[in-house]
């Protein structure tokens, strides 16, 4: 049971609209969590090919938004901004006051996804990353002042089932969408250079991969478990004159703090103009 609008519902349905890679990553990761069943989650994809392939895995997968939207009360929107447009507006007369939509739209603000509606609609934004298929997201939270308490702790509750949640203020997601979305590539970049250096040290790739994957884990491990300032844990391994302060300041010597941040502050400016740039055109 769950609450909805102040009322009770014995089952969720879900349906996600566009299920390219976020959407199929919630998909995924909501079945994975053992949070919905297959069945429980309805998916549009405009390509007819992965249909029959996406129903033998027990989802309910059309190619007709509308049919989806009449049939789920909770709707994630997981299309690109620039196709964003589109869906509202085919959308739009079968949206009710009734419908939650859960909008993981880079750029697109509530009020812009709001104004394309002519009812009272509760819009809620949510920035996922692709970890959400295994259960490790970090997704961020904006909404505004007069959402009803229900719908924040519905979006909250189908969040928290793949990772961690944290609410945020909505000026603030665009930066979180650099941060937490693009930050997943920013990582893995990290992480691939640190395995392609275990190769030039001597590792086989295989080998290089594992072992960096498992310190990054392990270091992020250490972070999320004690909630301490990385900088204390790094104090732990370096000693004067030691090997790892070393690799360290050849590292920054090299721009590598600099270079991180630069990407994120560049992302973040690029994330909040990304669906306000595609209006224009």
């Amino acid at each position: 049971m769950y609450k909805f609008n102040g009322g009770l519902v014995n089952k969720m349905k879900i349906a996600i609209l566009g299920f390219g890679n976020i959407g199929s990553a919630i998909g995924y990761g909501l079945v994975n969590s053992e949070f919905l069943k297959p069945n429980d989650i309805t998916i549009t994809k405009k390509s007819t090919k992965l249909l029959e392939e996406l129903n033998n895995k027990g989802f309910i997968a059309l190619n007709d938004n509308k049919t989806a939207v009449s049939k789920n009360k909770i709707i994630i929107l997981a299309v690109t901004p620039q196709q964003l447009n589109g869906l509202l507006s085919e959308i739009e007369n079968v949206i009710t006051d009734e419908h939650i939509i859960i909008s993981v739209v880079s750029g697109a603000r509530i009020k812009q996804i709001k104004s394309r509606f002519s009812k009272t609609v509760t819009v809620i934004r949510a920035m996922p990353n692709t970890a959400i298929a295994i259960n490790e997201s970090m997704t961020c939270i904006a909404y505004e002042k007069d959402t009803d308490n229900d719908s924040v702790e519905l979006t909250k509750k189908i969040f928290n089932s793949v990772g961690k949640t944290i609410e945020i203020n909505e000026d603030l997601m665009g930066a979180a969408t650099s941060l937490c979305a693009c930050g997943i590539a920013f990582f893995l970049r990290g992480i691939r250079a640190a395995s392609q250096g275990g190769i030039e040290i001597g590792f086989s790739a295989e080998d290089a991969l594992l072992m960096s994957a498992q310190t990054s884990k392990g270091a992020s491990g250490i972070l999320l478990h004690g909630r301490k300032h990385p900088e204390r844990e790094i104090d732990k391994v370096t000693t004067p004159r030691g090997i790892t302060i070393s690799g360290l300041n050849a590292m920054e010597h090299n721009g590598f703090s600099s270079a991180m941040i630069t990407g994120i502050v560049t992302a973040a400016v690029k994330a909040e103009k990304i669906y306000t740039n595609n209006m224009e055109k």
